[in-house]
């Protein structure tokens, strides 16, 4: 495997940075007080080059491989890790439109997804079922050149903000599973859409709610994929996706880790540096070895990835290790510093709140730990 990068790929890596630390990271508090984005930001993501990298120049990308991409998220989740996920979600989306929607539709989405102007978001819970993703209620019925959607959506990330949306609906009948239901486009501004938020604890600036469909009709052409087989074609971009999450949660992780290890050279306890204390630089030291360890495991799902290879396995391992690895760390931080970590002057109790959240949504550990333990036993039944 070779992770290294060109001079040019390692520019915009670079840059990202820098833009991270310069405009995202300061408003980092601000967006958790407001519940919201700021769009502006969002935008200069987008103009940047920083939203969907691995989309083609002709539909507003870049056309940079998947790891590369990666790393371009990794370095936004350094400032805030709630803004990289419009670049996730750009990703995810983006990967599933441009290889099972019409190309008219590509042509009319995919720039404004990379340009910032569209926050694109999944449409797949329901109120009866979050990790049973397939047991899909919500009903697309033909009629005509169009679909009929009712039904609701719940624990929706970015519900309240997002201008479009990959919603799944059951085309078929129950009895049919995954395999009667279908993936829509659809923007969340059409007549008969309505959008609550949940009050949460973290990622405020991502928000979470529920999408309830009331008679919502939608062109065809705005079908992603053949009818009944979205939920298998579609579902396949969620690989990447749980890649660049692992990213996401570590980059934070990674910012706490740097932070601290500064803190304990600069204060003194009993005339000494905490540095000097085992006790303080060995559970560091623990920490730094296992996120170097879960980030060589994303990216090496990334890699895969771009060499076409099957990388569902890493990506079931990301997806669950690096979240909860974060969230360890991002405590472990916030301990060291003592009764100021635990106070909202320092961000790790913000941190610790929003990257909890992350071990629940887009795969909770245990479905990531049977994905995985399927690829070396099968299919059980």
């Amino acid at each position: 495997m070779d992770f290294g990068l060109t001079d040019f790929q390692q520019s915009l890596v670079d840059s990202a940075r820098r833009f991270a630390t310069d405009k995202i990271a300061p408003e980092y508090k601000a967006g958790d007080k407001a519940c919201a984005f700021n769009r502006k930001i969002v935008s200069e993501m987008g103009q940047l080059g920083f939203i969907a990298p691995e989309t083609p120049e002709e539909y507003g990308g870049s056309g940079l491989d998947a790891l590369t991409s990666g790393l371009i998220t990794e370095a936004i989740a350094e400032g805030d890790m709630n803004l990289a996920y419009v670049p996730i979600n750009a990703s995810l989306n983006g990967s599933c439109i441009l290889r099972h929607g019409q190309p008219a539709v590509i042509e009319e989405i995919m720039p404004g997804i990379c340009s910032g102007e569209l926050i694109i978001c999944v449409g797949l819970t329901e109120p009866r079922g979050g990790s049973d993703a397939a047991n899909i209620a919500l009903k697309a019925t033909k009629e005509g050149n169009c679909y009929i959607l009712n039904g609701e959506k719940t624990s929706i990330s970015m519900a309240e903000q997002a201008d479009i949306c990959l919603i799944f609906a059951r085309t078929g009948t129950v009895e049919e599973k995954a395999h009667g239901v279908s993936a829509f486009l659809v923007d969340l501004n059409t007549p008969g859409i309505t959008r609550t938020r949940f009050n949460d604890i973290g990622e405020r600036s991502v928000g979470r709610g529920s999408i309830f469909f009331d008679d919502v009709r939608i062109d065809e052409k705005y079908l992603v994929g053949n009818e009944g087989k979205g939920f298998v074609q579609v579902m396949q971009g969620f690989d990447f996706s749980r890649a660049l999450i692992g990213l996401q949660c570590l980059a934070l992780a990674r910012k706490c880790l740097d932070e601290t290890w500064d803190y304990i050279q600069a204060r003194k306890t009993f005339g000494k540096a905490l540095a000097v204390n085992q006790g303080i630089t060995f559970p560091l030291a623990e920490a730094e070895t296992h996120l170097e360890g879960a980030r060589m495991v994303c990216l090496k799902a990334l890699w895969l990835k771009a060499q076409g290879k099957d990388h569902t396995k890493e990506a079931a391992m990301a997806k669950w290790w690096a979240p909860k690895l974060a969230f360890d760390i991002t405590q472990q931080c916030l301990l060291t510093h003592g009764h100021g970590g635990y106070s909202d002057e320092l961000p790790f109790e913000q941190r610790l709140r929003d990257v909890l959240g992350m071990q629940i949504g887009d795969g909770t550990a245990q479905i990531m730990k049977m994905v995985i333990a399927r690829s070396y036993v099968g299919k059980p039944g």
